[in-house]
């Protein structure tokens, strides 16, 4: 073994060891069904990928919209892909009150009964029932990392984060994908209080 052989080595077997869990912030975005994706722009319209995301085959699209709420509207909403089954729109708490509406804290997916907004478009505006949701944080990661951190899916854990406002999150949600990569999300209300930077990285504290 050379000598490159034997620091790539060691730097993975670093990484396979340690606890730290990389911290991103999810910002307010849509995932539009198909079936809304034609009716806003145009029937058989692709959405054009401009930059891929942590977790594999997800990425923001080049395309925006507005979503429209009874007392406000938050313009220039990302779109992230691919289409859904179910159009989602996921808001922080701030968002919420903004727009006027008490959208509920669920795990992606989880939309019965959740709150309803309005997304419009070159023009177009659609109605979307049980669309709206603040995302729960959550951490992302492969089979083996659960091995690692000794963690089950939908797991409930706490995570501290090493930021210069460190704060100690209770109720993280374990979520275990053979297609996901390892990584903690957190919105932007909560990546505010912990003084979150780029590169910022949790620690489970207590399962």
């Amino acid at each position: 073994m050379d000598r490159l052989e034997l620091i790539v080595e060691k730097v993975l077997k670093k990484i396979e060891e340690s606890k730290h869990i990389p911290v991103e912030t999810s910002a307010r975005h849509v995932h539009l069904s198909k079936g809304h994706v034609d009716i806003l722009f145009g029937e058989g319209y692709e959405l054009e990928m401009v930059r891929e995301l942590s977790q594999p085959g997800q990425y923001v699209c080049k395309e925006r919209v507005d979503i429209i709420g009874p007392k406000n509207i938050i313009r220039n909403v990302a779109i992230l892909g691919p289409v859904r089954e179910d159009t989602q729109i996921e808001i922080s708490r701030t968002d919420s009150i903004s727009l006027g509406i008490n959208a509920p804290l669920r795990l992606s997916g989880d939309l019965k009964d959740s709150e309803t907004l309005y997304i419009r478009c070159n023009g177009k505006i659609i109605e979307v029932p049980s669309s709206t949701i603040v995302a729960k944080r959550h951490i992302h990661m492969t089979p083996e990392d659960g091995r690692r951190f000794g963690v089950e899916d939908k797991q409930i854990v706490k995570v501290r984060i090493g930021s210069p406002r460190p704060v100690i999150f209770e109720d993280v949600v374990i979520r275990i994908s053979n297609r996901s990569r390892l990584s903690m999300h957190i919105d932007h209300d909560e990546a505010n209080a912990c003084g979150f930077f780029e590169g910022v990285v949790g620690e489970i504290m207590e399962v």
